[in-house]
């Protein structure tokens, strides 16, 4: 299963996010120019367990080198489609995770799902000589956030059978829950001794971040998130939007509803809306003029059913203000 976006768009631009994901790509790009170095490089900046637990292994590294890895090991990657695995989930679970905490706390919350993440590893592998790099735990707890927070979203899925693309909505509480379950099983079938991958900081980072989530209400709030929001919000809703009408009876006409924001009423703006009718998927240009109130309806001629015996109904979309 290959998720392709959430269906919740978020209400404030993502700048922690979005600057996390510039991080990584920056140092995954800092990787590639080490050459020959690189195994070195990993070895140092990666987290290795062995460095805490082997006495021959940690005199070659000071304490802040071995707590400094706790951080920049979930900045590196081990390859391409490692780096782009990660950084697509980043993409489209952190949004609307940001739009939760606020960016400064948002922050604090990944660097900490990573963190115990890899805590949550090295317990479990306190021998392991192998480097553990990549940003899966920390994405993990924002997964883990997800979970709670927007267990109704829908997560647009890409499900390959054989060589014909299948495209679904799948609950996320279903498709956070079955990846879960899959790291559960992977954990116990292989060791990250042997199959490279930290199945288990998977699992901590997930479950961390449902922790960090219930826990964040007690920390009290500084103010700064306002500020920021007051820059960061959205002043328009998505210019694609789908509507899902309804028809009554035999009346022709169906009715529907399209959100835009305070700025778009005042201003005026055009959309294009889905609109799924039985096995058809209609795209429509929509423009809504300025000056335009909250419950205002808008009709657009030979958008509805056609019944036989009648002309074609209307779409008849209500505006709603949020």
């Amino acid at each position: 299963m290959i998720p392709i976006r959430d269906t919740i768009p978020s209400r404030n631009y993502p700048v922690v996010n979005n600057a996390l994901i510039l991080v990584n790509i920056f140092f995954f790009i800092f990787q590639l120019i080490q050459g020959e170095a690189l195994g070195q490089f990993v070895y140092t900046y990666g987290l290795v367990p062995a460095k805490f637990s082997s006495p021959f292994i940690s005199f070659h590294f000071s304490m802040g080198e071995k707590l400094f890895s706790f951080v920049s090991y979930m900045f590196l990657h081990g390859g391409f489609f490692h780096l782009i695995a990660n950084m697509w989930s980043l993409y489209i679970f952190g949004d609307n995770v940001e739009d939760h905490f606020g960016p400064v706390r948002y922050l604090g919350f990944y660097l900490l799902s990573g963190i115990g993440s890899g805590l949550f590893h090295l317990f479990l592998n306190v021998h392991s000589n192998i480097p553990t790099i990549g940003a899966s735990g920390a994405i993990a707890g924002v997964m883990g956030a997800y979970f709670i927070l927007y267990p109704g979203s829908k997560i647009l899925t890409l499900i390959p059978i054989i060589i014909i693309p299948w495209f679904v909505e799948i609950p996320a509480f279903f498709f956070l829950g079955l990846w879960l379950l899959m790291q559960f099983i992977n954990a116990a079938g292989s060791s990250a001794l042997n199959s490279g991958i930290a199945w288990w900081a998977h699992i901590g980072g997930f479950l961390l971040g449902m922790f960090l989530l219930n826990f964040s209400p007690r920390i009290p709030g500084s103010g700064f998130t306002e500020k920021i929001r007051s820059v960061t919000t959205k002043k328009t809703t998505p210019r694609l939007q789908i509507i899902h009408p309804t028809g009554v009876g035999e009346d022709p006409h169906l009715y529907g509803t399209i959100v835009i924001s305070p700025h778009e009423a005042v201003s005026g703006t055009a959309k294009l809306v889905n609109i799924p009718w039985g096995f058809y998927k209609r795209l429509y240009r929509i423009i809504i003029p300025p000056g335009i109130n909250n419950g205002k309806t808008l009709r657009l001629k030979g958008m509805g059913r056609s019944i036989s015996g009648k002309e074609t109904g209307d779409l008849m979309l209500r505006i709603l203000i949020s």
